[in-house]
């Protein structure tokens, strides 16, 4: 997806970071195009753009459709701790405090991030359809503000997905890969030393139900029997 999108930008790379003619970081130079053969495969972009739209369009649905007939948006959405906790965790991965932030399933800063790459992936569609269509859907093109803005918009949100990405493989990396094979397999794998082995528990040993009026009948039977050897 974003690489089609990139076959598309580079039509027209305005794009920069900078202040008055000072440009800071420019998107992108095009020695960055030369390298990966981006130049002059507009059409083949757009192509393959719009069949990956739909893909990542049908995707979200089902995802989003998984969360709430699951029940699992109860655990993705923020609550009204979540923006102090996320900073709390923020801290914690920074090393700079060492106290675990609080748990759930997810914590608070994975609460904000799953929530926000939804409500990012909408903002993609809608502004794609605007750039995509801007006279037919001239009102969906000025809701954003106009196709420049729409256009803004739209690299914006490829720039977060890509640092959502990139921070995830970080994390990936600093977890270990038996977190990261837990994530693709859904089970963890635990390594134990041979003394730390449990050893399994003796079965205990069946009990007889014991039968009211029972004890008496035999009492009864051991008093006959006793009786008949005295005669």
């Amino acid at each position: 997806m974003i690489w089609s999108g990139l076959l598309i930008y580079w039509a027209n790379d305005v794009y920069k970071v900078g202040f008055g003619d000072k440009t800071l970081v420019k998107f992108f130079p095009q020695s960055f195009y030369q390298a990966f053969h981006i130049p002059f495969r507009l059409a083949e972009g757009m192509a393959y753009h719009f069949v990956f739209m739909w893909l990542f369009f049908l995707n979200g649905i089902l995802y989003v459709l998984y969360t709430i007939f699951s029940g699992e948006w109860k655990y993705l959405l923020p609550n009204r701790r979540s923006w102090k906790e996320a900073w709390l965790v923020l801290l914690h991965d920074l090393h700079i405090r060492k106290t675990t932030p609080p748990q759930g399933k997810y914590n608070a800063a994975q609460r904000i991030a799953y929530t926000a790459i939804i409500i990012m992936g909408i903002g993609s569609v809608l502004t794609g359809l605007a750039i995509y269509k801007p006279v037919q859907l001239g009102w969906l093109t000025a809701i954003f503000g106009g196709y420049k803005m729409s256009r803004i918009i739209h690299f914006a949100l490829t720039i977060g997905y890509a640092l959502f990405f990139v921070i995830h493989i970080v994390q990936v990396i600093i977890a270990g890969w038996n977190n990261f094979r837990a994530i693709v397999t859904g089970f963890e794998v635990v390594k134990f030393q041979e003394d730390q082995v449990l050893q399994p528990e003796p079965l205990p040993m069946p009990v007889e139900p014991e039968i009211p009026g029972m004890q008496e009948v035999i009492t009864t039977e051991e008093k006959t029997e006793d009786e008949e050897v005295h005669e």
